[in-house]
């Protein structure tokens, strides 16, 4: 029998299918579309266009463009809505509402007739979100990413969000800059569509879905308002034509192998922290688990090769005009596993093998001379992180990578907010500022609080950086010696929530390990409060299905392979 195609696809069952598709058609006949049209294949197109959402508002532009592609080829292009995820604009945070934006992504795949879907996201969660979705859906699906701001100028200095806002933010609270100059600079930092224009996690997961193969070669670095963004939109259309009629789902691509390649980009590019919990959550989605310790081990054998903020001089648009992902893929190629299939079909191989243009070094190292010789995150484990932690090495102060502190505890971030401009506040630049209570159990919702302010009394004495450690995320924009993620959290009892102030806590970069140095019989001693558990809606689903960050504060329920002990 030959398979249902485009709108005869997943009929609705009242019990008779003739009756339904008579139904459908008739329904679809009043949006002014042909009959010919109607027996086209379907190309649906899941939009995150949202008032919500500065980064996406060039979306209804993308889309027109997605639609020529598929048009072009024959199909029929069908736009859906999907929860959007604009980063600064939700409470508690986006990661507590990247899975519900995951799950409507699945959702409206499975039960809407498509032959092949366009997954069109950005802003930081729903990159992750849509291929979360788009996996446990397992249609064929290929992504379009937003693409990066461009930067603008505020008296001949070139900015670009985040890193240069919290720079700023840092200057200002330090009594630098004045009112007056941190409102103009506030007006300069984003000032085009489009997502933040450093290699925060938004940039940071374009790379990775394209190291992964889920998104056409040479489109993850395209500026959002280029003119070549609307022509990977164009293409990208095409594309999903050609999925619908291949059939080529994403189970076939997102495999161990193609997760270990992203996770390779992600130490050459100095990419985000918050991309190991992504990425976390879709290997799960496939039912591939990432070990900590071994990403270790790709960090330590995977160099940094790409020299954008928050770790270096360069913007997303320079690595768009130095050859983008491409030229980075190109370089790590004697360490990537290159029989992958990708989207379109081609291998990685087969990929890599087509012309490439000029790269520019100053931007892309090579391979035999990179910027630093290891990637530029490690997972931490010890005492206080039994099931490990995370610290972007290359955006941190090496004289802070081997050090013991004394622990000032903030227990949640409203006493953070509280105190950590107190100018009685007891701390030193060698102490370690500690936040307790903002991981993924916690009502907070994991936010990226993780970059911690510097006590301002220190920051007007000139101290730039100090030891933060916290259950929380850090924007991929910021930098600093931070340690994130810690594992259990300090809601679910993890020793976290035991540290009090003047604990010892001891920090080794060189040995991957984060000690609280205190006897676990005085540890035992000391209560923890268990959070209250909500009384309704999506919050306590959350609550009850929520995974901690080693499996990438996904919902148990949605892996492939559930735990049968969830950790929370």
């Amino acid at each position: 029998m030959t398979e249902p195609v485009g709108l005869a696809k997943g009929l609705t069952n009242y019990g008779d299918p003739d009756f339904a598709l008579y139904l459908r058609r008739s329904f679809a006949r009043s949006m002014g579309y042909s009959s010919d049209m109607l027996a086209c294949p379907v190309i649906g197109i899941a939009d995150t266009y949202s008032g919500y959402n500065n980064c996406h508002r060039h979306f209804p532009e993308l889309i027109e463009a997605v639609k020529r592609g598929v048009l072009a080829m024959g199909g029929l292009p069908l736009t859906f809505p999907t929860i959007s995820l604009g980063e600064v604009f939700l409470n508690p945070t986006s990661l507590m509402f990247r899975n519900l934006m995951a799950i409507d992504t699945e959702e409206m795949i499975r039960a809407q007739p498509m032959d092949a879907v366009v997954l069109v996201g950005g802003c930081d969660k729903t990159v992750p979100a849509q291929l979360m979705g788009a996996i446990s859906a397992n249609r064929p699906a290929i992504q379009l990413v937003a693409g990066p701001m461009m930067t603008a100028r505020w008296h001949g200095e070139r900015l670009g969000a985040c890193t240069d806002c919290r720079r700023f933010w840092a200057r200002y609270r330090a009594g630098e800059i004045e009112p007056k100059e941190i409102r103009e600079i506030e007006g300069n930092l984003a000032t085009t569509a489009g997502t933040c224009a450093v290699m925060g996690t938004a940039s940071t997961m374009a790379s990775v879905a394209e190291a992964l193969g889920m998104i056409l070669p040479g489109t993850a670095a395209i500026p959002a308002v280029h003119a070549d963004r609307l022509r990977a939109g164009e293409a990208t259309g095409r594309a999903a034509m050609q999925l619908a009629r291949s059939g080529l789902t994403p189970d076939r691509i997102i495999t161990a192998d193609a997760v270990e390649n992203a996770l390779r980009v992600l130490m050459a590019i100095g990419g985000s922290t918050n991309a190991v919990l992504h990425l976390t959550a879709i290997a799960g989605r496939a039912g591939i688990d990432i070990d900590l310790r071994h990403l270790n081990e790709i960090s330590d054998s995977t160099p940094v090769l790409v020299d954008l903020k928050p770790t270096g001089p360069h913007y997303m648009e320079d690595l768009f005009a130095a050859g983008g992902v491409g030229a980075v893929l190109r370089e790590l190629r004697p360490l990537l596993h290159l029989d992958c299939l990708t989207v379109t079909g081609e291998t990685l191989s087969q990929r890599l093998s087509a012309p490439a243009g000029p790269v520019d070094r100053s931007v892309v190292k090579p391979l035999a001379d990179p910027l630093q010789p290891a990637g530029g995150l490690v997972a931490l484990f010890g005492s206080l992180a039994p099931g490990g932690a995370i610290f972007k090495r290359s955006a941190a102060d090496p004289k802070l990578f081997e050090k013991d502190g004394r622990a000032v505890v903030f227990a949640s971030l409203e006493d953070l907010s509280a105190r950590i401009d107190d100018p009685d506040l007891d701390v030193t630049p060698d102490d370690f500022l500690v936040l307790q209570n903002a991981g993924p159990v916690s009502a907070s919702g994991m936010p990226e609080a993780g970059y911690l302010p510097i006590p301002a009394k220190l920051a007007r004495a000139g101290v730039k950086d100090m030891v933060r450690i916290s259950d929380a995320r850090m924007s991929g924009t910021a930098y600093g010696s931070i340690v994130l993620h810690v594992t259990p959290d300090a809601a679910s009892g993890g020793p976290l929530a035991r540290v009090r102030n003047g604990d010892r806590i001891r920090l080794s970069v060189k040995e991957r390990r984060i000690d609280l140095l205190v006897p676990p019989e005085e540890l035992a001693r000391r209560p923890v409060a268990a959070p209250p558990i909500p009384e309704r809606g999506y919050a306590r689903l959350y609550r009850n299905e929520i995974l901690q960050a080693d499996r990438g504060c996904d919902f148990n329920f949605l892996r492939k392979h559930p735990l049968t002990v969830p950790q929370s």
